[in-house]
């Protein structure tokens, strides 16, 4: 893979606990990392009826850099679309790239 191939931007998102002033917490979302070099290829699409109603499921490949702090719990926001992380690759075990097997959320 060239350095050229990683062409889209890409946010990376986790969500973390903010305290509500009464005792509780409320969860929102918090940038990890902004404007991250990513190829993003689609892989497959789904469709599911849930709910009595079709729901069409499409799923990614996000490639990144590497970076050791990945979690699959955070998500990967690019342009208005948001990407819930369902696994995460180390392609070859060179600690090079990390594939990020994706499934397209609603926001």
């Amino acid at each position: 893979m060239n350095i050229g191939d990683l062409k889209h931007r890409v946010d990376i998102i986790a969500q973390t606990r903010v305290a509500d002033g009464m005792g509780g917490f409320t969860m929102t979302d918090s940038t990890i990392a902004s404007s991250v070099a990513a190829a993003i290829w689609p892989v497959s699409a789904n469709e599911i009826v849930q709910a009595q109603a079709p729901t069409m499921i499409v799923t990614h490949r996000i490639r990144i850099r590497y970076r050791s702090v990945m979690r699959a719990s955070w998500r990967i926001k690019f342009g208005n679309r948001y990407f819930n992380i369902v696994s995460i690759i180390d392609p070859n075990m060179d600690h090079r790239w990390l594939d990020l097997l994706c499934k397209e959320a609603t926001g």
